[in-house]
């Protein structure tokens, strides 16, 4: 029961944030459980089958009812703090981690002392130059500074399928982003003047205390690696403290390529391997100086303190990060079963560790590192008991080349295995794929987890009494690195691997998720002819037709709307970053939510005009997404594969259910566009039969008061359910006679937050105010999707289904 009380919890954390569940239909829930728990007793009896499906599912649900209610609690309570406005400003703050450099900028957290009644973490960006400079605007870790410059809140492009940056702050529990102007350093009188004497105590305390020096370490660590003369500084130190400081560009999209990413983060292997070489000298030690020790207390009692102690250490030496504290936990949890003589079994052990993990940092569940650590250990769980039980069947004299050929079988299986088993969660969570993962991981595993990763720890724990042994250990470790990325680089010249982009909608993750999990459970649990059948339904899934869906994406300051229908899919638009080789919206957010909705290609790709917030993406996804037809107002040179036309007056797509027609420009007009792009947009309208109560829709594209001029001359009686305003909701389009004529049941503003232009503009809003109009803006609602189902139209807004996204 405690095994599926567990599951139940993590199942329930897993939905922190998620809005729609009703809060007094859990309390009924729970109090059903209890009473069911009282009641079943007296009819049931206690070995029969039917209370045992009814009590593990009652168990399992009230797991999960106190799971989501803890960490929806704990949400509200992180929730509190956070910033919603913009503001130049200035903060007093006291730096206690050490920073991050990326390419543009210094990553700093510190912890704000000025703001709340208790210190708050903001992450800072500091200005860089192009290398490790001297010149850099860096805080040093232990000191107080007075900063001035721009406080800015999270604001993520709300999207199915894109990276949520409101989340990431939120796990790791940042308030807010602060662009540094001006810094000032602080000393502790200077502090105490302030009124924050508390604030210094605390810092003296033993636990902050140990975490300042061992940010101190990781910083020595990084100014040693940076000036000795390696060829790899980036890689040794990533691979040693988790710092990616020092990695260049080259290598990392060279892991990413070969699927080998996940190396760089600090994971268990890494932990174990200090506290191994810890363990290994204490007992040496007792062999030489106390062997009697041995008859009083058993080997394993005896190193289980030094063992944990050393996993501590080094959890907190890379600054917790999840894999290491998922070690970390099975540690204390296999220990204590190991003081208790309990026997220990695999599964309930990573089931127990997740839901303490859960317990002590609900937050977790929010990471992609906490699904992808959990679900590699199941997986290596279950070839490791593959290969005990193959080792328990060999005899005792078995030829020493029988079981290496077992071990090298072991570990290539094990690759393909790992490598399918953790599919779903990449489709889902990354979007891509590394099709070489089981070829490069099966070498570069060995190289690092073998060689690499137990010289680099032997090197640090070298440094601290011998630094000049130390170095000589980094050198060396460094041509173990150059003989490995130089047969990574020999495979790279062979094959040229290159990530595969996944389209997968999530019922179909699902699927494939449910069907893995059979395929790798024991045998003899579940018919493993049950693949089939998902197999199957997976199939039947991708070939089912799909309902009307028309979505305005959240593409920040532009626009982008996708169209779909049966087979048919038609994109307007695809927005556009000013600088799309700075920040690429076709490839951050396009690609991803096309890949979301399991499409792979596009029929036909309408840009209403070539300005860069409505065009600018597909230039630089054009090789990257299959279209077959792109319609424009001005010529647009396409790859081979797609035909382009001009848009025009007239033109008609009929799908099944879908009637989609261009208004503007006519012909006349096509001949300047380039001279008027605004008012040439492409202006398109849509209707779908039989659907209530969003029925048409009318695109505007930067059409203004000309172009509605025109429309309403040409179009009088054209029915308006739903209306995207022209140029974002600028004061020079949708004017007072083109809405009152119109009179839209709702109206569509697709718009960046705190954009420069102010849109949509206060003219535009008055105007819809006066006339009754409602309307939502992708700013504050982010993608807003209607979607047909049962002859009805669901309104559908991205940030009303999560919390953080609708705080």
């Amino acid at each position: 029961m405690l095994l599926c009380f567990c599951l139940g919890w993590i199942l329930g954390t897993a939905w922190m944030g998620k809005t729609g569940f009703d809060a007094q239909l859990s309390t009924v829930l729970a109090l059903l459980s209890f009473v069911f728990i009282i009641i079943s007793s007296k009819f049931f009896a206690r070995k029969g089958i039917v209370f045992k499906i009814l009590s593990t599912a009652v168990v399992l649900c009230l797991g999960s009812y106190l799971g989501f209610a803890y960490a929806n609690q704990q949400l509200k309570q992180r929730l509190q703090y956070t910033v919603h406005q913009p503001e130049k400003t200035s903060i007093l703050v006291y730096v206690h981690a050490l920073n991050q450099y990326s390419e543009h900028s210094i990553q700093q957290r510190v912890m704000v002392l000025n703001v709340a009644r208790h210190p708050l973490q903001y992450l800072l960006y500091l200005p860089k130059t192009k290398t490790v400079s001297s010149s850099d605007l860096e805080l040093e870790l232990g000191h107080y500074y007075q900063l001035e410059g721009q406080l800015k809140p999270a604001h993520t492009y709300a999207t199915a399928g894109v990276f949520d940056q409101e989340q990431w702050l939120l796990q790791q529990n940042i308030q807010a982003t602060f662009r540094v102007k001006r810094a000032i350093a602080l000393n502790e009188a200077q502090i105490k003047a302030l009124g924050y004497s508390d604030i210094l105590y605390q810092q003296q305390k033993l636990i902050p205390q140990f975490r300042l020096w061992t940010e101190k370490q990781r910083l020595a660590f990084r100014v040693k690696i940076f000036h000795l003369p390696l060829a790899h500084k980036g890689l040794l130190l990533a691979l040693l403290t988790g710092d990616k400081s020092l990695l260049d560009e080259a290598t990392v999209d060279q892991f990413q390529r070969f699927g080998i990413s996940h190396l760089l983060a600090i994971s268990g292997p890494h932990v174990l391997i200090f506290a191994m070489l810890i363990c290994w000298i204490i007992t040496r030690c007792i062999r030489k100086f106390a062997p009697q020790l041995y008859l009083k207390i058993p080997r394993q009692f005896i190193l289980i303190w030094p063992f944990m102690g050393c996993v501590f250490v080094y959890c907190a030496f890379v600054g917790f990060e999840i894999p290491a504290m998922r070690t970390f936990i099975m540690t204390v949890v296999a220990s204590g079963m190991l003081v208790l003589r309990l026997r220990v079994y695999a599964l309930k052990l990573l089931v127990y560790s997740a839901t303490l993990l859960l317990l002590f940092d609900p937050f977790s569940i929010l990471s992609a590192a906490f699904w992808l650590s959990y679900g590699a250990c199941f997986i290596l769980l279950r070839i490791y008991q593959t290969l005990w039980l193959q080792q328990q069947s060999l005899e005792a004299n078995t030829a020493w080349w029988v079981k290496l050929r077992l071990s090298l079988h072991v570990l290539i299986t094990s690759q393909w295995k790992i490598f399918i088993a953790l599919f779903p969660m990449m489709a889902l969570f990354f979007k891509q794929v590394a099709w070489i993962a089981p070829l490069s991981n099966l070498l570069a595993i060995p190289s690092l987890g073998l060689v690499v990763v137990p010289l680099d720890v032997l090197a640090a724990f070298v440094n601290f009494f011998a630094p000049g042994i130390a170095s000589v250990l980094f050198q060396f470790n460094d041509f173990c690195l150059t003989l490995l990325l130089s047969l990574l680089n020999v495979i790279d010249h062979i094959f040229n691997p290159q990530l595969l982009n996944i389209t997968f909608n999530p019922a179909t993750i699902l699927l494939l998720s449910l069907c893995i999990f059979i395929f790798y459970l024991p045998d003899g649990i579940v018919p493993k002819a049950w693949l089939l059948l998902g197999l199957v339904a997976i199939c039947l899934k991708s070939y089912t037709p799909q309902p009307f869906q028309l979505t305005v994406l959240d593409v920040g300051q532009g626009q982008s709307i996708l169209v779909r229908e049966g087979r048919h899919s038609m994109m307007v638009d695809t927005g556009g970053y000013y600088d799309e080789q700075k920040f690429s919206i076709g490839k951050n957010i396009i690609l991803p939510f096309l890949s979301r909705q399991g499409l792979s290609s596009i029929d036909q790709l309408v840009l209403t005009h070539l300005d860069q917030d409505h065009s600018g993406a597909y230039f630089s996804i054009q090789d990257q997404l299959a279209i077959k037809s792109l319609y424009a107002s001005e010529h647009v040179a396409v790859l081979n594969a797609t035909q382009f036309e001009y848009c025009q007056q007239g033109q008609v797509w009929q799908w099944e259910n879908v009637h989609i027609e261009v208004l503007s420009p006519n012909n006349i007009q096509a001949v300047r566009a380039g001279a008027e792009r605004n008012e040439n947009s492409c202006v398109l309208y849509i209707r779908m039969n039989h659907a209530m109560p969003y029925q048409s829709y009318l695109l505007m594209g930067d059409a203004g008061w000309q172009t509605e001029y025109e429309l309403l001359k040409a179009y009088p009686n054209l029915q308006v359910d739903v209306l995207v305003l022209g140029h974002h909701g600028s004061r020079h389009s949708s004017s007072f006679d083109f809405l009152q004529h119109y009179q839209p049941k709702l109206a569509i503003a697709s718009a960046g937050k705190w954009n420069r232009y102010g849109h949509p503009s206060k003219e535009t809003l008055a105007r819809l105010k006066a006339l009754n109009i409602p309307l939502l803006s992708t700013a504050e609602k982010g993608s807003i999707e209607f979607k047909a189902k049962d002859g009805r139209i669901q309104l559908i807004a991205f940030r009303d289904q999560w919390q953080w996204l609708n705080h």
